[in-house]
């Protein structure tokens, strides 16, 4: 199912939570929203849910509107599932019984619910677990279970609202695997609402980053890191410095800048004009110079993380400190000769 977002708003009091949000999410796509606390993600789902009525705008599932001015189609007949972060499993049913219970509900036969509980057991590789009930479970398995019932509900697409969020790393980490397969195994499209950066980068066909109710730029992974379209999502993705520099020669996609007696030639988009300008250095942009030449950097301080270190050095010119990545240590104090590998100037 596919998903349109256009120009919806939806404020509580004075407070706008969506602001014009407007986004298409093709049919079988894993789309992640990503974005800090308060950012009016969990809305935006709750809106296509049909769990949240909105003030402006249109949504459309598969083509079909489903919300735009009185008309407010309700959740049960969206044909989409909805995953929290608590589960909201009942405690007293086993596995089956939960998944089971959406199909009860709508009153279907026994034998047709038995057999469908079977096939979602199997997509989500708990059908040895389905006499138990949710608190013999992992973390884990329970989320499995929670994404079993929106498939027997008929659910063609799945609303995930932090799902991973109350587990503990190491259990995050397998889940995005877990996640993974289900959506290869299930075909539905998955909506993926997520403070954590990591997991969007790890899971998403495509990222939405979202800001005070607004979206700021949608992109592959990939492409969302290596150029983002503004200081805001360049600060918010990944480690970066952000680094005030003068464009001297610009020449397709690529441009000449200099900055504090460094000049470095790096990447721009096609809008980027010659004059000020911001340039986006992640760590591993910035390497090691060979023989003394390059750039002279002071170590500041550094960080271990486990096989690397971060390290923070101070450019003769620049405010703010440089963030690179190095094999080895460095001691505070330590020259370093660097050089500027490549870099993303931001567009005017």
């Amino acid at each position: 199912m596919s998903i349109t977002v256009t120009s919806v708003s939806k404020s509580f009091g004075s407070h706008p939570a969506l602001n014009n949000v407007s986004l298409g999410i093709d049919d079988g796509m894993f789309f992640v929203v990503l974005g800090p606390s308060g950012c009016g993600k969990s809305t935006l789902l709750r809106a296509i849910a049909g769990l949240e009525p909105i003030d402006a705008g249109e949504i459309l599932l598969d083509d079909v509107p489903v919300a735009h001015g009185t008309l407010h189609v309700s959740p049960e007949d969206r044909r989409v599932g909805v995953v929290f972060q608590s589960y909201a499993l009942w405690p007293h049913m086993s596995v089956a019984r939960n998944v089971a219970f959406p199909l009860e509900t709508a009153g279907k036969r026994r034998p047709e619910v038995n057999e469908r509980v079977a096939e979602c057991l199997e997509t989500v590789s708990l059908s040895q677990f389905a006499e138990r009930r949710p608190a013999a479970l992992s973390g884990g398995q329970r989320q499995r279970v929670a994404l079993a019932r929106c498939l027997a509900q008929g659910a063609e697409t799945v609303l995930m609202d932090e799902p991973l969020a109350n587990l503990d790393p190491h259990l995050r980490s397998t889940m995005e695997e877990e996640l993974a397969a289900f959506h290869k195994a299930s075909g539905a499209t998955t909506l993926f609402i997520t403070h954590d950066q990591r997991e969007a980068m790890a899971l998403a066909d495509q990222v939405a980053v979202m800001w005070e109710g607004e979206i700021l730029q949608v992109a592959k992974p990939d492409v969302l890191y290596q150029r983002p379209n503004s200081r805001r999502v360049a600060g918010f993705i990944g480690q970066s410095s952000l680094v005030p520099v003068t464009v001297d020669k610009v020449q397709g996609g690529s441009a000449r800048v200099s900055f504090a007696d460094v000049f470095a030639d790096v990447d721009c988009p096609m809008t980027v004009k010659t004059g000020p300008a911001t340039l986006v250095l992640r760590p591993e942009h910035l390497v090691l110079a060979p023989g003394g030449s390059g750039f002279q950097a002071t170590v500041l301080r550094t960080v271990y993380r486990g096989g690397s270190w971060d390290v923070f050095v101070k450019v003769k010119g620049l405010q703010e400190p440089l963030r690179m990545t190095l094999d080895r240590r460095a001691d505070p104090g330590e020259p370093l000769h660097v050089s500027v590998l490549r870099g993303w100037v931001l567009p005017n």
